[in-house]
């Protein structure tokens, strides 16, 4: 039996090719015809020349049609570019590696379709603490197992279930052990790290995969069983689940049908607040951090946070000459018309780190619906300050994280209005700044914030 494995920091893939696939608008890659004799790009160029989010929603596609069966995190390597050939080959036509927009959408369209039979949907499992995605029209039936929670079909030939074990005496090596113990299981792929174990094989006439992560004196996992008839159909769902899954959810996990999966090194945009050295932040991108670093100041640490408005205040000490930001002016931005000042991901400026300020359009939502940024801004840019032409903030920008193996996001960053800004610093004692400041004037307060997870 061929089979996948998918974690986060590792993905041995000995899974065949299937078929189906996601929309994504607004992903355009077809170029203009090249002049006579010019050099086509090949297709890592073209790759490299789009976004994370871009890439890794093609991925999330690929996985969906069965074409793909790593990890989903917008890194596109050979693994990936063989699975968009494989795409190309099913559906017959020229296999280059480069999806044309005709194609693309092809591949976005199986993708829904995939999703929309299975139900896939997030959810939060309040017995272990996991967040995980699951195909809920393939296993409506719920119920609790002995050590989390259980679904599975009417019929009973597919069963998910989750596990949780905690306590001085819990360590990976045991739990582990248990599982490749399991009455009638023949375990054919073993791979097990300081931080996590994954086991897949059969189990009697059943095929199984299982995960588990440990942190601390914890473990938490998932098991999927199901009869090897629904090999076909269930191989790609569990590449799904797999990359889904978030053991330790809200402790810095890329986003996964609506749960964050962050990154083990990410970079944002941080906003000076007060001259006491304290620094605006995106709560969930300095959630789960080991280290948070601020190159332009040295080592911060997270003091404060707002789940409501996703925001968070970190702590530089002993940094001076510090320009906050005039956050606490009275004057409100008005109108549709923002201009951005954060500092990109080094992987979209070639490993750079200038402050840009890109322009950006902010539509009125509806009724109480955050605003959101069209253009969305490029990855870094979560924590960024929002002004106008005049200098009037509008506020920060909070960007949702990267979506893998669930659908499209509508808008990839909203705005968190500077009202919302300044309740929260002040509730939380920082001493803000007035005044106004144009864009450029803005670049001495933004700094760039390193997350470094373990």
């Amino acid at each position: 039996m061929r089979f996948l494995l998918c974690v986060p920091v590792l993905c041995v893939t000995t899974l065949p090719a299937l078929a189906d696939g996601v929309p994504r608008p607004g992903l355009q890659f077809a170029q203009a015809a090249p002049a006579p004799g010019a050099k086509l790009p090949t297709p890592s160029e073209t790759y490299a020349a789009m976004t994370v989010a871009e890439r890794a929603a093609i991925q999330s596609d690929l996985v969906w049609t069965g074409d793909y069966s790593s990890i989903i995190d917008g890194d596109f390597g050979n693994r990936s570019i063989a699975a968009v050939r494989a795409f190309q080959k099913r559906i017959k036509r020229p296999e280059t590696g480069i999806l044309n927009p005709h194609e693309r959408a092809q591949l976005a369209a199986q993708a829904r379709a995939r999703q929309e039979q299975a139900g896939w949907r997030r959810v939060n499992d309040s017995a272990t603490g996991v967040s995980m995605g699951l195909p809920t029209k393939l296993v409506p039936e719920t119920g609790r197992s002995k050590d989390g929670a259980r679904w599975s079909s009417k019929d009973g030939d597919i069963e998910i279930e989750t596990f949780r074990h905690h306590g001085p005496s819990v360590t990976l090596d045991g739990i582990a052990g248990q599982l490749r113990s399991v009455a009638g299981r023949k375990v054919e792929y073993n791979v097990q790290r300081p931080e996590f174990v994954v086991l897949t094989g059969t189990q009697g006439k059943k095929k199984f995969y299982v995960r588990a992560h440990a942190q601390g004196q914890e473990v938490r996992g998932f098991s999927i069983l199901y009869d090897a008839s629904k090999s076909s159909q269930m191989e790609p769902i569990t590449v799904a689940v797999s990359n889904a899954f978030a053991p330790f959810s809200g402790q810095g996990t890329i986003q996964v049908g609506g749960e964050a999966v962050r990154r083990k090194v990410e970079y944002t945009t941080g906003l000076i607040a007060s001259a006491a050295g304290q620094v605006l932040a995106d709560r969930q991108a300095t959630q789960g951090c080991r280290i948070i670093q601020i190159p332009q100041l040295g080592p911060a640490e997270r003091v404060a946070d707002d789940e409501a408005s996703g925001l968070a205040v970190l702590q530089v000490y002993g940094a001076t000459d510090l320009v906050p930001a005039p956050l606490g002016g009275d004057a409100t931005a008005s109108g549709n018309a923002a201009i951005l000042v954060g500092i990109a991901d080094p992987r979209v400026q070639d490993g750079g780190s200038a402050i840009s300020t890109p322009s950006a359009r902010l539509p009125t939502g509806e009724g109480d619906a955050p605003r959101t940024f069209n253009p969305a801004p490029p990855p870094g840019f979560s924590g960024a300050p929002a002004v106008d032409r005049r200098g009037r903030l509008f506020g920060v920008v909070l960007a949702k994280p990267q979506l893998a193996a669930g659908p499209p996001a509508d808008a990839q960053a909203m705005l968190v209005p500077i009202d919302g800004v300044r309740t929260f610093l002040r509730n939380r004692g920082v001493t803000l700044t007035g005044g106004s400041a144009s864009a450029k004037d803005l670049k001495a307060s933004v700094v760039r914030v390193i997350c470094v997870r373990s």
